[in-house]
């Protein structure tokens, strides 16, 4: 019977360093992506840019639900996109 003395052999202590490597790897990547996700609130905003087209959004519900009427949508629409240059 044949017993196994423990050594793990060259190419044993190369594959440990890289799944070494590789394990640590995740972990930062997951840290870091998950960090990321919570920075910004958990929301992707519409443009790329964290509060672009927010206000637009919201005043766009509020007349869906039917708290404004279209006078008054169109005109704080035209307000909002006058103040940011659009």
């Amino acid at each position: 019977m044949m017993y196994w003395d423990g050594n793990m052999g060259v190419w044993g202590y190369i594959l440990m360093g890289v799944g070494f490597v590789l394990f640590w790897a995740a972990i930062i990547t997951a840290i870091i992506l998950f960090a990321r996700s919570m920075g910004a609130g958990g929301r992707r905003y519409a443009g790329g840019a964290p509060g672009a087209g927010v206000a637009e959004n919201l005043l766009a519900e509020r007349f869906a639900r039917g708290e404004i009427d279209e006078t008054e949508y169109t005109a704080r629409l035209t307000v909002l996109r006058r103040g940011r240059g659009g």
